[in-house]
């Protein structure tokens, strides 16, 4: 089984949440998902949030604290994910709101928190933060044993 470590920033700002929306090759809608990405070799997942923030928003994320950690399981491909979020501070004189970075994050936005369950389609993404966010995760932690979902990487296709 193939493990993947996982590492998003989650920024609030007057009730609303910053997010990307990102385009995979198996996917015919962009998804929406708080700014994140894989884990490189050598590097702790705090600085897997910063990174790929930056990459992808153009914000310089600073991290407060660990919000909680997720993982699931991809049935269909034989992957073990684990995902941490991690609570930033950014620095906002860096970019604009919209300024998507990398090739494959096509929208950042600002998402009212009221907004976030109509938005993130991908339950094993949006329950754990939606949960969160209401105060209603004491162990930080939410686990799937079946993620219900595929993800491509446009690197992977490469």
């Amino acid at each position: 089984m193939k493990h993947v470590h996982l590492a998003t920033a989650l920024s609030v700002r007057d009730g609303h949440v910053l997010l990307v929306a990102s385009h995979y090759p198996n996917h015919p809608q962009p998804l929406w998902n708080l700014p994140g990405g894989r884990q490189q070799e050598g590097e702790l997942l705090a600085q897997t949030a910063v990174r790929e923030c930056f990459e992808e928003t153009g914000f310089r994320a600073q991290v407060r604290e660990l919000a909680y950690v997720s993982e699931s399981y991809d049935r269909a491909d034989g992957v073990h994910f684990v995902s941490a979020a991690f609570a930033v501070t950014l620095d906002e004189a860096d970019a604009a709101p919209g300024e998507a970075r990398e090739d494959h994050v096509v929208a950042v936005e600002w998402v009212a928190i009221d907004d976030l369950a109509s938005r993130i389609v991908v339950p094993v993404v949006r329950d754990p933060l939606l949960t969160y966010l209401r105060g209603q995760m004491p162990q930080r932690y939410a686990g799937y044993a079946d993620s219900g979902i595929t993800i491509r990487w446009p690197s992977d296709s490469k």
